[in-house]
């Protein structure tokens, strides 16, 4: 991954600097007897491969990047009426009265690294009331179980958002 990453800057610097050199005050331009610009041959197949370099560059970024470009599982992060216990953040808890913060927080810190898998294995979180445990359960419906994901796991507790 890190190799897919220094190519990708090495392409995006060439595109760069080729794009900055193509539209620099020094294109080989000459004047005809009409007053008209041109470019000269040699001129117009540099930007021709320039072009080309910069679209191939833009084609390859999500590839060289690894980026997940549509992650299905967002729809359980809170913008629904189901949330994805193992990947959603703790404020995804606030439309569901009674689990935030409390129960929620003990839910989110007692997920395994492998993710809950059904609704039976949250009740395994340590510290959970009576009380907390009867609201997981009136809400247990609205629970999806997808894989943990790094990119998701890592902001549970706290995605910065303060206001």
């Amino acid at each position: 991954k890190a190799l897919a990453v220094a190519m990708f800057r090495i392409l995006a610097l060439f595109a760069l600097a080729a794009s900055a050199s193509a539209y620099s005050t020094g294109i080989a331009a000459t004047r005809t007897r009409s007053s008209s610009v041109r470019m000269s041959e040699a001129e117009s197949s540099r930007r021709q491969m320039i072009t080309t370099a910069a679209v191939a560059a833009a084609a390859l970024v999500p590839g060289l990047a690894g980026a997940e470009v549509d992650y299905e599982g967002v729809k359980y992060l809170g913008g629904g009426d189901k949330i994805d216990v193992n990947n959603a953040n703790i404020r995804a808890f606030t439309s569901l009265p009674g689990m935030y913060p409390n129960a929620a927080a003990k839910l989110l810190k007692g997920i395994p690294d492998t993710g809950y898998k059904a609704a039976g294995d949250m009740y395994s979180a340590p510290g959970l009331t009576e009380a907390e445990k009867s609201v997981i359960k009136k809400y247990e419906g609205k629970f999806v179980f997808l894989a943990p994901k790094p990119e998701y796991v890592i902001d549970r507790l706290n995605n910065g958002l303060y206001r």
